[in-house]
């Protein structure tokens, strides 16, 4: 298979698990009668709670989770692909929470999982401020996995910003698209948001697919949406705007040797040595 339909599901995810699995099942029952072969969920699908006591108190074990269940029966019933772009997961080795992935195969059986590397810590000039490695543990695995069309890496949300892990997925994983599930800031989304998927796929020859999450959460958190799908010459193939629903591409996995062979940088990599000289 050369060819696949991608689905992005765009969510604007609440406080209460229960509540955003509603809409989470009746969007992915959607794409996938749709005809989407492969269907990403954002980040934080499960809940977007701010509070770090109430995320905990209401954050399940993997084995317990309502969303993962949900949507193994999901990939089960339509024999679908659905990644679920992280769930908020309790740990049973510390007090911090995981932000994982989960790859779900047609059968409803879990094929990869990844925990989000790098954690946002960071305060923004409009007062917005961000502590996630106060609430989560970060990952410390890159991981790639492959399906019926070729080999994909993972990734969430801000490890976009770290061009070198998704050069490793690609040059030595063998990653031929990537996915890069986010929430990102309305502010920091509407400055970089298209600028940094695009570029990770220029750079990489890779498709990009990212589902995003959407609108108003709380008083203190917009996100920005945009859930989109790029090809390797950075072409935006799907832009799902600002609303909540459902963004689809079909991808023809052989631009991933066209692309590479017209800017062959994974192959030209060459090591070096850095200096410094001057006064």
């Amino acid at each position: 298979m050369s060819s696949f339909t991608a689905a992005c599901i765009q969510l604007t995810s609440g406080t209460e698990p229960a509540e955003n699995l509603k809409v989470t099942t009746e969007l992915v029952e959607e794409a996938a009668l749709s005809g989407a072969d492969f269907i990403s969920t954002p980040e934080v699908t499960n809940m977007m709670e701010p509070h770090k006591a109430a995320a905990r108190e209401k954050a399940q074990f993997e084995e317990d989770d309502i969303t993962l269940k949900a949507l193994k029966e999901l990939a089960a019933k339509h024999e679908k692909w659905i990644h679920a772009g992280s769930l908020v997961i309790k740990k049973p080795d510390e007090d911090r929470l995981a932000n994982r992935a989960f790859v779900i195969n047609p059968k409803g059986e879990v094929t990869a999982k990844y925990d989000k590397i790098h954690m946002f810590d960071v305060e923004l000039d409009n007062g917005e401020t961000h502590k996630e490695s106060s609430a989560y543990a970060p990952g410390e695995v890159a991981v790639t996995t492959d399906f019926p069309w070729g080999r994909c890496g993972l990734s969430i949300c801000y490890d976009i910003r770290f061009s070198h892990l998704f050069q490793e997925l690609a040059r030595n994983g063998g990653a031929e698209f990537f996915v890069t599930p986010a929430a990102f800031t309305y502010t920091t989304g509407s400055a970089h948001w298209h600028i940094l998927q695009r570029a990770r796929a220029i750079e990489n020859g890779c498709f990009v697919i990212a589902a995003a999450q959407c609108g108003r959460h709380s008083e203190k958190r917009q996100t920005y949406g945009h859930s989109i799908i790029v090809d390797p010459w950075g072409e935006i193939l799907a832009d799902g705007g600002e609303e909540i629903g459902i963004t689809m591409a079909t991808l023809d996995m052989e631009q991933v040797a066209k692309r590479r062979q017209q800017v062959p940088n994974l192959k030209n990599i060459r090591d070096f040595t850095l200096t410094h000289s001057g006064a």
